[in-house]
C-alpha cells in the first residue's frame, strides 16, 4: 500500500490534501513510481468492462504509457446489494493480478471491501470520482517538466489510440489548463436502442451548439469521461465534488469560472450506450426512459430562446458600465420573460455587490461570469421555454440550428419523425457543427 504523504509537495498540495484529503483510503500498485498523468476511473459493477477498456487503452504510443497511471476506484456504499459487492469483490481480484501487467502501469482504490465502503449518505460517481483524484495528487511527479495531469474517464467506457498522445501534447505544447475531450456514443445493433442514443446526442450537441451560438462562456461538454485538468486547476476549485450525479456538470462549471475550457477534438472517448442504474440522470436513465416510452424524447428547446440568450450575453458581457436600471430596461424589451427572470434571481442586489467589490474591469468580467454561471443560464433556458416558448419538434429544431449557423444540410424530411437513417444524418452534421465551433 502506499500511504498519502504530504512531504516534497508543492505548498498548494499540501495545504490541499489537509484540509480535503482522507486517510481512509490508498492506493494499491506494484511500482512505487510518479507519474505526469493519472487517468482515475470510478467503478462499480464493471467486472465484465474492464478488459475492453484496457486493451483500448493499451493500443496508446508506450512512451506515453509509461507516465501515466491508470487507477481505478473501485467503489460501492455500505448498503448496496450482495450481487454489486460480489461483482466488485471480482473486480479488485483482477486487478490484483493486473497490476504486474507490463504493458499499463495500473493501480486501484479499494472503496468497496467491508471497512473501506463509501458512507451511504455520499456514495456515489462524485465521491468516487473525488477519492481518486486526490489520491492521484499524492503520485504525481512533481519534479517533471510536464504538466501534470488529472484524467477523467469511466470503466464502460473505450478511448482510441491517440487518447493519450492528443491530451498530453494538447496540454504541454498550447499551456492548457482545463478541457474536454471529443466522445461519441456507440450505436447499439437494436433499433430501440439506437434511437434512444442518436436522440440524446442529438439533445447534448444541440444544447452546447445553441450556447455557442449565444456566445455563453458554458458552451461545452458536460460528459464525465472527458473531463481533463492539471493539478493546478483542480486544488484552485478545491477539488471534485461529492454528487451523485452531475457531478461533471458543477466540476466543469467550477473550473470554467476560474480558467478556460479547451476542446481535444483529435481524439474520441466512446462512452458506453447501455441503459444503467448507477447515476439518476445523465446516458443510462435517458435510455431507461426512452424505453420505457414515459416521455416525448423527440423535442428540444425552441431555437429562439438562444436569439435571445444571444443578445442577453451580447448585453451583459459587454465592458461598458451599465446601471442595473439599464441592464432591467434592456431586458423589459428583449422580452419580459428575461425581466422576470433577473428580479427572481436578486439580480438588482447581485449587481450591486458586484460593482461594490471588484475594483476593475477585469474583476467586473470575472464576477459576470461567476453570477451568470452554466447552471442559471441553464435555468434561464428552462424559464423561457416555461414561459412563452414550449419545446418543438426535434427535427424542426435542428433545422433552424442549421439556418442560423448557415450550414446546407440538403436532408430530405416529409415526417415529423424521420427514419434513423435520417436522424443519424442530422446527428452526424451535429458533430461536424461541434468540431467547427
Amino acid at each position: 500500500m502506499i500511504k498519502t504523504s504530504t512531504q516534497n509537495f508543492p505548498s498548494i498540495v499540501t495545504k490541499y490534501l489537509q484540509k480535503y484529503g482522507s486517510d481512509k483510503w490508498s492506493v494499491r500498485q506494484e511500482r512505487n513510481s510518479l507519474y505526469d498523468n493519472i487517468v482515475v476511473i470510478p467503478a462499480i459493477a464493471e467486472y465484465d468492462n474492464i478488459n475492453n477498456l484496457l486493451n483500448s487503452l493499451k493500443k496508446n504510443d508506450r512512451n506515453y504509457l509509461l507516465k501515466t497511471l491508470i487507477l481505478f476506484v473501485i467503489n460501492n456504499g455500505e448498503s448496496v446489494s450482495e450481487e454489486i459487492k460480489t461483482n466488485n469483490a471480482q473486480t479488485i481480484a483482477l486487478l490484483e493480478e493486473l497490476i504486474y501487467n507490463e504493458e499499463l502501469i495500473i493501480g486501484f482504490v479499494d472503496a468497496s471491501s467491508e471497512g473501506l465502503s463509501m458512507p451511504d449518505k455520499d456514495a456515489g460517481v462524485g465521491l468516487a470520482r473525488k477519492i481518486g483524484l486526490d489520491l492521484a495528487l499524492t503520485l504525481l511527479d512533481y519534479n517533471s517538466h510536464n504538466k501534470k495531469l488529472l484524467i477523467c474517464l469511466d470503466a464502460d467506457c473505450e478511448v482510441q489510440s491517440s487518447y493519450l498522445p492528443s491530451i498530453v501534447d494538447v496540454f504541454n505544447k498550447d499551456r492548457i489548463e482545463a478541457a474536454v475531450i471529443e466522445y461519441e456514443h456507440r450505436l447499439p445493433e437494436d433499433e430501440l436502442s439506437k434511437s434512444a442514443i442518436i436522440c440524446y446526442e442529438i439533445f447534448l450537441r444541440y444544447y452546447v451548439l445553441g450556447l455557442s451560438y449565444a456566445n455563453s462562456p458554458y458552451a461545452f461538454h458536460t460528459v464525465g469521461s472527458t473531463m481533463v485538468c492539471d493539478y493546478e486547476s483542480y486544488i484552485k476549485i478545491g477539488g471534485m465534488n461529492k454528487r451523485k450525479a452531475a457531478e461533471d456538470f458543477y466540476f466543469l462549471e467550477k473550473l470554467a469560472k476560474v480558467v478556460s475550457i479547451q476542446k481535444i477534438s483529435r481524439t474520441k472517448v466512446f462512452p458506453s450506450s447501455r441503459i444503467s442504474w448507477r447515476v439518476p440522470f445523465g446516458t443510462g436513465q435517458r435510455m431507461n426512459r426512452f424505453a420505457a416510452g414515459t416521455h416525448d424524447e423527440f423535442c428540444l428547446f425552441d431555437f429562439r430562446i438562444f436569439d435571445i440568450l444571444k443578445e442577453w450575453n451580447a448585453y451583459y458581457y459587454s465592458d461598458e458600465l451599465i446601471t442595473v436600471t439599464e441592464y432591467l430596461s434592456f431586458a423589459g424589451k428583449l422580452n419580459p420573460v428575461v425581466k422576470n427572470f433577473l428580479e427572481l434571481n436578486s439580480f438588482q442586489d447581485q449587481w450591486k455587490k458586484i460593482l461594490s467589490n471588484a475594483k476593475s474591469i477585469e474583476q467586473i468580467r470575472k464576477q459576470k461570469k461567476i453570477w451568470f454561471d452554466g447552471f442559471r443560464t441553464m435555468k434561464l433556458i428552462h424559464y423561457l421555454r416555461d414561459n412563452g416558448f414550449p419545446n418543438i419538434n426535434m427535427f424542426d429544431a435542428l433545422d433552424d440550428l442549421f439556418v442560423k449557423l448557415k450550414i446546407d444540410t440538403n436532408i430530405p424530411r416529409n415526417e415529423s419523425i424521420p427514419s434513423i437513417q435520417i436522424q443519424q444524418n442530422y446527428l452526424q452534421i451535429l458533430k461536424e457543427a461541434g468540431l467547427a465551433s
